[in-house]
């Protein structure tokens, strides 16, 4: 079993910045594959990022790349969603998960779920 725990959420402007953050416990963190969803009021949950077990490969959302990095520091049992240039559209519920592989998560499918951190993007 896995317990995680997001923060970090916000209100920003338009083209600012903002650092969430998820820390697990209750298993060896290393051991599982980490990963960002959100959902916007109305909208079906969607994947945003996942990163790998050992944090060498990443994968983004369309909507997202270039503009969010994904990190894991196995050491803290933290992983980390660093959001610039945010849009008006980026607002939503963001969700951390954790599963056992990285494309699992890229799928919807994390074994576990946080309760999710609010970020606000004001035009």
């Amino acid at each position: 079993q896995v317990q995680l725990v997001e923060s970090g959420g916000g209100l920003v402007q338009a083209g600012g910045s903002l650092r969430l953050s998820c820390a697990a416990s209750g298993r060896t963190f290393s051991n599982y594959a980490m990963g960002w969803f959100r959902q916007a009021p109305e909208k079906e949950r969607e994947f945003v990022a996942t990163i790998s077990q050992s944090g060498g490969t990443t994968y983004y959302a369309d909507s997202v790349k270039g503009r969010f990095t994904i990190s894991r520091d196995n050491a803290k049992n933290t992983v980390y969603l660093q959001m610039n240039s945010l849009k008006p559209e980026d607002t939503a519920v963001y969700y951390c998960g954790a599963g056992p592989l990285a494309w699992r998560i890229r799928t919807g499918s994390p074994d576990y779920w946080g309760q999710g951190t609010q970020v606000t993007v004001s035009s």
